[in-house]
């Protein structure tokens, strides 16, 4: 018998890792031997580099591949073709677009937060830049912003089946520590889930379920006996932001799924996916750390000169990087000061499709550590108690970098006691 074991070395294992995301690629990084805490040398350097290049290339084929549905922003940014989006418009910022040929597409009220979020449909043959451009000029003291697209931070690889025993303590729904989840659909079926409460939201109430979510739910959930996540007897409340769509991760979705576990009242919410700043977002984001929610976001891995990404960016959101089984900081991910803890995100096992675990890797699978110890003592939103758990889980970081908090690791290393060595996971 060969056991399959998964290192640093993953990540040049092109014909085996099957991408969980569009925005990063499985990238041919020459990652052996590399001390990341020395200064890199032309050869590391030139290779960090191609991290952008790549994710680039890889927003060019979505592109590509959905012309009619997926165009770009003048980043470089994939975008909703011919959609903008306008936060809480008066009636004659309405009216000036209808006069201008736009016509509004969709449209949710947000009563918690007390915002209107429209959704507008260019004229034919008008281009989304030059959309954006004419309600912002038509209206320049309103809100309006491309429907960009965010998707994952991490990668699962191939996965191979296994049996484990799954031990049942019992369902006591008194005790649930309730944890919300933006990603793409999860196999709420899979033995992780056993003794957990999955509420789904999003696609017409037909999830589709996909390695990326499925394997961050197990990692803030999951129990068996192989495997055990923070929480293994948790409620949570997972929206599926993409439904299998090529224009799946869009902001509108993610402001409707805000939206309702605002209205669930579910005080720590993790989103593993990454995009550009975007206005309504960034609005609907503040809104919801001002009502004493917390909100956890991986960084990304587009590398460590990389500009940052969001959300984990925006204002008083838990940046969360990742660490490897030797607490190295992984090369793919970003730096800056958005980085408030690391957590484990490589050289371990989360739950994949078909009832499989699988290796995982990338700063998506260190978030759902500190989204899950955050929860533990956060019944309720409560920004007092948000904060509290805060600056609590910053005194129980183990310090990796310079004294205090920095660039590269934050305040330091939490969750290291819930790593999941996948070696016994995965057999040949």
């Amino acid at each position: 018998m060969r056991v399959l074991t998964y290192s640093l070395t993953a990540l040049t294992m092109m014909a085996t890792v099957a991408t969980a995301q569009v925005r990063l690629p499985s990238i041919p990084l020459p990652t052996q031997g590399l001390n990341v805490t020395r200064p890199l040398d032309a050869v590391e350097t030139q290779s960090l580099d191609r991290l952008s290049d790549l994710r680039h290339l890889a927003i060019d084929r979505l592109i590509r591949a959905n012309p009619r549905l997926v165009d770009q922003d003048p980043n470089g940014e994939p975008v909703v073709r011919r959609e903008i989006l306008s936060l809480s418009p008066t009636e004659a910022a309405l009216e000036r677009a209808r006069s201008l040929g736009f016509s509004v597409n969709r449209e949710q009220i947000l009563a918690g937060m007390n915002l209107r979020l429209v959704v507008f449909e260019a004229p034919s043959g008008m281009s989304t830049r030059k959309a954006l451009r004419t309600l912002r000029e038509a209206d320049p003291g309103g809100s309006y912003d491309y429907n960009h697209i965010y998707t994952g931070g991490g990668e699962v690889s191939r996965e191979a089946p296994v049996n484990p025993t799954i031990d049942t303590p019992g369902h006591d729904t008194h005790s649930r520590v309730r944890i919300g989840l933006l990603d793409t659909g999860i196999d709420a079926t899979h033995p992780v889930f056993h003794d957990s409460v999955v509420h789904s939201w999003g696609c017409d109430d037909h999830p589709v379920p996909a390695a990326h979510g499925t394997a961050v739910a197990s990692l803030l959930i999951g129990h068996s006996e192989v495997f055990q996540g923070v929480h293994p007897n948790a409620e949570l409340y997972a929206a599926d932001v993409f439904c299998g769509r090529p224009t799946g991760g869009a902001v509108d979705t993610l402001v409707g799924a805000l939206g309702w576990l605002q209205q669930e009242k579910v005080p720590v919410i993790n989103i593993s996916l990454v995009g550009p700043k975007n206005a309504m977002l960034e609005t609907v984001i503040g809104s919801l750390i001002a009502g004493g929610y917390v909100l956890v976001a991986a960084v990304g891995n587009d590398g460590p000169a990389a500009p940052p990404l969001y959300p984990a960016s925006y204002q008083h959101v838990v940046g969360v990087t990742a660490v490897d089984a030797h607490r190295r900081i992984l090369i793919e991910a970003a730096r800056g000061p958005q980085v408030m803890f690391a957590a484990p995100g490589a050289d371990m096992a989360a739950a994949g499709s078909d009832h499989t675990y699988a290796a995982v890797r990338g700063t998506s699978f260190a978030a759902p550590f500190v989204a899950a110890l955050l929860a533990a003592g956060l019944a309720e939103p409560d920004a007092n108690a948000a904060a509290a758990a805060v600056d609590a889980l910053s005194k129980t970081a183990i310090d990796l970098g310079p004294p205090g908090r920095d660039l590269t690791y934050g305040f330091g290393l939490v969750g290291a006691d819930y790593r999941v060595d996948p070696a016994p996971l995965i057999r040949h």
